[in-house]
């Protein structure tokens, strides 16, 4: 016979440290993402004449290329991070690797800002800012899951939806101040100013925002479930091979459920700003200018925002796995008319068609940290859904921009890259319907007695 512990009354009000807890998460995934978006940004604009450009004289395409690839590239290290991140904070506490994570994020970015490019230091440029790209990738590894749980765990049973959407919404909070910073600095200095110096200080300013969100996240106490894991120590003694060895199908669902979310979000962070404001003489197909384009992806990233929080909340209320495929199949009929707009280079079609593509975007990923808590037991929580969710963004993000730029090359239409997307998603919509709705499962520990 197994008996559960009972759950927590539900307040009538949210408390002070449930604020605080919000606010952690939020706060912390921000300045994170803002610093992964930073380098996304940057990639499409500018990396590939500072650092790849002249590994790749004779073919412009190619350094954009690999400078997609030098983004890509770090995906491939998130899996450690998760399983080194998640393996400890099931053992320590989640507190702590979100402050640890937070700080590895901040460094690796002020170092871009610092590093020389090619023409300083040759072939050396590119290898160390992969390298540092690579810092990035693992400490984002670790720190979804650590946000995510941390959020969840406090809320009540019937707004974990909700509160799991504050460290979903740090992605379009950060991708609006990335964006932003960089609308800014290329409406106030010139083309040349930009290229030579002010690529650079988006990067610089990452010092700020760590010591903030360090502050904010120091404050915040630990997960009142880890907190009750902590004195069952002996039922978590080997939390990682018990993971693989019980819930091998959770890790892959949530894999493939994050796969079509995170490659069409990469589109909205990085690609389509690039694709859009390439220059019709360096290749480009549709030759709208470069800071029109990019406020009209800061104001569509509000819209990632407002979707992202009412997917959370909806989720209380229609189910995770109904919300989910009510975004997918959103994002199944309007991916081509996204493209299709674009190409039309006229910038209110472009900033239109992005904003209608993060209604489905954000019921999509709203909804994915409440979802993936109610998946996995609390022993191997944290490393469950950060390996989940470190394998979706490989197979569904990592290479997507690299991909979208080849199929780009290949084709010469933008409609392979929206058919491309549709494939991801409707796997994503597959793997969701196959999950048994979680909500409202219990999150403490199981006790078994004869």
């Amino acid at each position: 016979m197994s008996t559960t512990s009972p759950a927590a009354p539900v307040p009538a009000s949210i408390t002070r440290e449930e604020r605080r807890v919000l606010a952690g998460t939020l706060v912390g995934t921000t300045i994170e993402w803002y610093d992964f978006f930073i380098y996304a940004q940057a990639a499409g604009l500018i990396l590939s004449v500072q650092y790849f450009g002249p590994l790749a004289s004779d073919n412009p395409a190619l350094g954009q290329i690999m400078a997609w690839a030098s983004l890509g590239i770090s995906f491939l290290f998130r899996p450690l991070g998760a399983i080194i991140a998640g393996h400890l904070g099931d053992r320590i506490g989640r507190k702590k690797m979100l402050v640890l994570t937070l700080i590895l994020m901040g460094a690796a970015t002020t170092l871009i800002g610092l590093l020389p490019n090619y023409a300083a230091i040759g072939i050396g440029a590119p290898i160390l800012l992969t390298l540092l790209r690579i810092l990035q990738g693992f400490s984002a590894g670790g720190e979804w899951g650590g946000a995510a749980l941390l959020s969840v765990e406090h809320a009540p049973v019937n707004k974990r939806g909700l509160f799991g959407a504050y460290p979903q919404i740090g992605v379009p909070v950060g991708m609006i101040l990335a964006t932003g910073v960089i609308w800014i600095l290329t409406t106030i200095l010139t083309p040349d100013q930009f290229a030579s110096f002010g690529w650079r200080i988006p990067f610089l300013f990452s010092v700020v925002l760590v010591i903030v969100g360090y502050y904010i996240r120091r404050q915040v106490e630990e997960s009142p479930v880890f907190a009750e894991l902590a004195e069952r120590r002996a039922e978590s003694s080997a939390p990682l091979s018990t993971l693989f060895k019980k819930n091998t199908k959770e890790v892959i669902l949530s894999a493939l459920i994050f796969i079509g979310n995170n490659a069409v979000g990469y589109m909205i962070i990085a690609f389509f700003a690039a694709y859009a404001s390439r220059p019709l003489d360096q290749g480009g197909m549709v030759g709208l200018d470069r800071a029109p384009v990019l406020l009209a992806t800061t104001l569509a990233s509000f819209g990632w925002l407002v979707f992202t929080m009412w997917g959370g909340a909806l989720s209380d209320k229609l189910g995770r796995v109904r919300t989910f495929q009510i975004g997918y199949v959103l994002l199944i009929v309007w991916l081509i008319p996204t493209f299709i707009m674009i190409d039309q280079a006229n910038i209110w079609l472009y900033g239109i068609g992005i904003f209608i593509l993060t209604v489905g975007m954000g019921l999509s990923y709203g909804p994915m940290s409440a979802m993936y808590a109610e998946m996995f037991p609390p022993q191997v929580r944290y490393s469950g859904v950060s390996i989940g969710y470190a394998l979706g963004a490989i197979l569904g993000g990592a290479f997507a921009p690299t991909i979208a730029e080849t199929l780009l090359a290949r084709t010469g239409s933008s409609l392979s890259i929206a058919a491309y997307m549709i494939v991801v998603c409707i796997i994503s919509l597959v793997a969701v319907s196959l999950v048994k709705e979680p909500k409202g499962a219990p999150l403490g520990i199981v006790k078994h007695t004869s």
